[in-house]
Parts: structure tokens; C-alpha cells; sequence
């Protein structure tokens, strides 16, 4: 029998217009401020998505795009500028930055209380001890899937494949504060299989097109696929052999519509989280 698909699309749908409604009910007009260095075109489509899903829930969106020859103070300087703008609750630098540009140093130079990607050190040692903190997004709205299917983490046993600071570490991080035991695979992990083939939750997150088949998959696994490639054909595709694994899996995500959705509404969850903790401060 064939897994049931998680769709991202109806998850995002469901925690957008919870979000919409509870927009609504504030005083405030939760803000989120993007800035976007240089024109590369997979970052400008994903900037324009997150402007039209926050004009969908009622977020004021301000984006501010400069040029790829920016200097890093410049860039620092603006960042500093909305970290004091009180009309501004989240705060989202585009990445990948130029080479000029110290990525690290301009995530640390953004305000914990207005990170709402999760990225500062501060975020993610507060995520490390399972304190209150802003999730990274695409973690965040995995753990939000399998919440969506009652899909249970408690004592499973979860393999991450891929360990970047982005979705690897601390979705592994994530379901380990869930009580999963985690395993983490990469690419220098000998017998790939041998992890993978025992895995109640398999996560691939590691940028290569459709490397995971069926033979990495126990039955009954539930599979998330985390990946975002182009064949050969031009056409989407992710980290899973998606037909192959459906006929052994309990659950999938596809790709594109899977957890790609999730990350623009966990962005927007976050905003309106930082807009109302501003709210009780003030």
C-alpha cells in the first residue's frame, strides 16, 4: 500500500489562517523586515513569496534590496537600524550573502528578540537546553508536520541525514527535546544504509537529488524529505526517489509542496510570536 502524502501545502494552510486570525485580535500590525543583497533569482522568488504570504495574514512586509557590491558595515548598519525600529518584530537577512560579507557576523549582529529565522547563537543555545526560544523554520515546520498527522516522536528513533547549521543540527536537535533518539548521518558516514534502514523517522536533508530509494527505507518509515534539486529535465525533485520509497513508507512528504511550504509559515509564526512579546513588554 502506497504512504500517505504529508502535504505542506494543507499544513501551511491551516497554521496561516490561524495565524490571519489571530493578526486580527493584536493592536499591533506585526512587521517583518527582509533584506535581499545582489539579484540572485532563487532568493528573489523566495523573498516575493514571503512578501505575498505576508500580505495574506495580515503582516506589514518592508523589503529593502541592495546592491551585491554592498559594504558589510553598510549591510551591519541597516541591520542596526531595524533592530531599533519599533514598527519591525522580525528581522530576515537573505542568504546566501556575497563573499565580502561575513554571513555569521551579520546573523549575530541581528537582535535575538527579532530573529526570527532562529539562527543566533542565542536562539540556538536556548533551543539546545529545550528553553523558549525562536525555532529555525524549516526544523520548526517539520516538527509541525508530523504534529499535523498525530505522528508520534517520543522514543522513535529518528536518522538525520545532513548536518548543516540551517535544517540538519537542530532538526536532529528538535526531535531529541521531543524525546526521539537521534542519529546524524553525513556525507563521510560509511554504510549509509545500515543507519538508515533502521530509522522510524528518516529525515534527508542533503542536497542530492534523489539519492535515498527504497532500499534505504525500512517499512512503515516515515520519510521527510527535506531536498531541493533540478534533474536533468529541469524538473523539481528532492533528496528521495519519491515513487520508489511510497510503495515502503507510512507517511511522505513530495517535492515540490512537501516541507518547502512550511518554512515561509514558520517565518510568519515567528513574526507575530516577536509581535506580541513586544506587546506584553510595552
Amino acid at each position: 500500500m502506497s504512504a500517505h502524502v504529508i502535504s505542506g501545502k494543507e499544513v501551511a494552510s491551516n497554521i496561516r489562517e490561524q495565524i490571519k486570525e489571530e493578526v486580527k485580535t493584536l493592536d499591533v500590525t506585526p512587521g517583518l523586515a527582509v533584506i535581499l543583497v545582489g539579484d540572485n533569482p532563487a532568493s528573489r522568488s523566495y523573498v516575493k513569496g514571503k512578501e505575498k504570504a505576508s500580505y495574506e495574514v495580515g503582516i506589514h512586509s518592508e523589503l529593502k534590496e541592495l546592491p551585491s557590491d554592498v559594504s558589510e558595515k553598510e549591510l551591519l548598519d541597516l541591520v542596526e537600524h531595524y533592530n531599533h525600529e519599533s514598527s519591525i518584530h522580525g528581522i530576515l537577512v537573505q542568504l546566501p550573502l556575497p563573499d565580502h560579507i561575513s554571513e555569521k557576523k551579520v546573523i549575530e549582529h541581528i537582535v535575538p528578540e527579532k530573529d526570527v529565522d532562529g539562527f543566533h547563537p542565542i536562539n540556538i543555545g536556548r533551543m539546545m537546553t529545550g528553553k523558549e526560544a525562536f525555532l529555525p523554520c524549516t526544523p520548526y515546520g517539520i516538527l509541525k508536520m508530523l504534529e499535523f498527522k498525530d505522528i508520534q516522536t517520543e522514543g522513535k528513533h529518528a536518522v538525520v541525514i545532513g548536518r548543516s547549521n540551517i535544517v540538519g543540527k537542530p532538526v536532529g536537535q528538535l526531535l531529541l527535546n521531543e524525546n526521539a533518539t537521534v542519529t546524524y548521518c553525513h556525507s563521510r558516514t560509511a554504510d549509509l544504509s545500515a543507519y538508515t534502514s533502521k530509522a522510524d523517522i528518516l529525515i534527508a536533508a542533503a542536497g542530492k537529488a534523489e539519492f535515498i530509494d527504497a532500499s534505504h527505507v525500512k517499512e512503515g518509515a516515515v520519510v521527510i524529505d527535506v531536498g531541493m534539486n533540478r534533474k536533468e529535465n529541469g524538473k523539481l525533485c528532492g533528496d528521495v526517489d519519491f515513487e520508489s520509497v511510497k510503495e515502503k513508507a507510512s507517511y511522505i512528504t513530495p517535492v515540490p509542496g512537501g516541507v518547502g511550504p512550511m518554512t515561509i509559515t514558520m517565518l510568519l509564526y515567528n513574526t507575530l510570536q516577536s509581535a506580541k512579546k513586544r506587546a506584553e513588554r510595552v
